[in-house]
């Protein structure tokens, strides 16, 4: 006997977008978080710096140039420790978005994009209203800091 096969209508119709997302944690421990700006989708929300993937590209140095681009800051692949991932359905896509700690950064964390930043202690993170998929990551920070 075969099993069966999962219903065309069962299966994902979605897009799956892979972003990359940091958790930049500075020397007291705190967390960077920045607001997207008006003209976004989900403009309003605080997330953590990253971005998408490009075709071809590996999450390391996309998340690398996304901080570069977004903060004018230059970070080591050796700096990026994986710690964990989202998986979110929009209603567009479906989220795939691993989540890297990094604790270490040549320059000065400055928003390049007119994103505001905050540096936030993680037990304060769930005061700031961000997007779905960001929002199980929120625990998992404050349990580890």
């Amino acid at each position: 006997m075969s099993e069966a096969q999962p219903a065309p209508a069962q299966m994902l119709r979605q897009n799956i977008v892979l972003v990359v997302a940091c958790a930049l944690i500075d020397p007291d421990g705190r967390v960077l978080i920045a607001q997207r700006p008006r003209g976004r989708s989900l403009a309003g929300l605080w997330e953590f710096p990253g971005g998408k993937v490009e075709a071809g590209e590996r999450p390391e140095p996309a998340l690398i140039r996304e901080l570069h681009e977004e903060l004018a800051i230059v970070v080591n692949e050796a700096c990026l420790a994986p710690f964990t991932f989202a998986s979110h359905t929009y209603p567009d896509f479906h989220l795939i978005m691993p989540l890297y700690l990094c604790r270490r950064w040549e320059g000065v964390v400055a928003s390049q994009e007119g994103q505001v930043l905050k540096w936030v202690c993680p037990r304060k993170l769930h005061s700031y209203p961000m997007p779905a998929a960001d929002v199980p990551l929120i625990a998992m920070l404050r349990d580890l800091l």
